[in-house]
């Protein structure tokens, strides 16, 4: 795929981030320099979707510590390691990249090269969610091939991860290999990820596609125009529940009632076998004035109050299946997705 947008890249000790906020008006590219220059990123969205957040907390951890002595090391990572995974709590590989730095600190701690190490830990996280992404793309052909009219939800492709994506990555591998794909691009306010960056990725790279608003997703399955949906997940429960960005569950519960298949797809990193369901699963609360506001202006009465949840989740009973890098996964749930985290 010759258009596919990077939205984490690491080059010459410094971490450099696509600013998903100015999508798709302007490519700009935010340089980080520190620890908190990643914080900001992450906290304000100019990075986001959960395996992009990982690879930037991966490589973000190390910024300013290319000079700094072993011993310096080891004292400040467990802090900077707990900041980090404080920047967002829903998203789960964000933890789950974090710990992988942290066990590898923990596994070099007495080596000299330490810092060498902690780089190439950072390297193997970026290169194995691509090699997933392709993967989940693989797996999931055959069903766009049968289900070709898709509805998407947010962002779950390339800007969401380190290459092609998870949601999109089947859409955009059956469309190279010939099928006539057509994908419903839910604009998914209130800060409209679908509109801004999946409509963006896709038309770049030649995919139809037809944006809509988001309570017209019931009323485009009533007239029989989506054959299935397939969404991206920010943390999957072990019972399958699966947290994804706020509007999925609306969409899940209209998917079920005119009988069109709900998939999620997500490399394993985003399955949390230490979260029981999605009632365990804590829901990042933002700012009521994205809610308020429309890219700084005021479209609501001064003084309302306004709630801005960042996601909900999907009860695993209204989900047809999970597309992973090692396969789609089906009901029920628990026992398959067990089996498939100790393979």
């Amino acid at each position: 795929m010759k258009n596919i947008p990077v939205s984490v890249e690491w080059k010459n000790d410094k971490l450099f981030l696509l600013d998903q906020r100015k999508l798709p008006g302007e490519e700009k590219i935010v340089v980080c320099e520190n620890l908190q220059d990643v914080i900001v990123s992450i906290k304000t969205l100019t990075v986001r979707g959960a395996p992009a957040i990982g690879i930037a907390a991966a490589y973000g951890i190390l910024l300013g510590l290319e000079d700094t002595g072993l011993n310096e090391i080891n004292r400040v990572f467990k802090s900077r390691a707990s900041e980090l995974v404080d920047a967002r709590p829903t998203a789960v590989n964000l933890a789950w990249a974090v710990d992988r730095m942290l066990a590898c600190q923990e596994a070099n701690r007495s080596n000299e090269n330490i810092y060498e190490c902690l780089l190439r830990e950072a390297k193997d996280i970026h290169q194995s969610d691509r090699e997933s992404c392709r993967a989940i793309g693989e797996h999931g052909l055959d069903l766009v091939r049968k289900h070709p009219n898709i509805l998407t939800h947010c962002n779950a492709g390339s800007l969401a991860v380190s290459e092609l994506g998870t949601a999109l990555a089947p859409i955009y591998l059956a469309n190279e290999r010939g099928t006539k794909v057509h994908v419903f691009v839910d604009e998914t306010r209130p800060l409209l990820q679908g509109a801004r960056l999946t409509a963006f990725e896709l038309s770049r790279n030649g995919v139809p596609c037809t944006l809509i608003s988001d309570n017209m997703a019931a009323h485009i399955m009533s007239e029989g125009k989506i054959d299935m949906v397939i969404t991206g997940a920010d943390r999957i429960a072990s019972n399958g529940d699966a947290a994804n960005k706020i509007g999925t569950l609306s969409i899940a519960i209209a998917a079920k009632y005119f009988e069109i298949p709900f998939f999620i797809a997500v490399p394993l990193s985003t399955i949390d076998l230490s979260t029981p369901s999605g009632s365990d699963v804590v829901i990042e609360e933002r700012d009521g004035n994205e809610v308020t506001h429309f890219h700084g202006t005021m479209v609501a009465p001064l003084g309302v109050s306004a709630r801005s949840p960042a996601f909900d989740v999907t009860p695993s009973e209204l989900i047809a299946g999970i597309i992973t890098e090692r396969g789609v996964i089906y009901p029920p749930f628990p026992g398959a997705i067990k089996n498939l985290m100790i393979e």
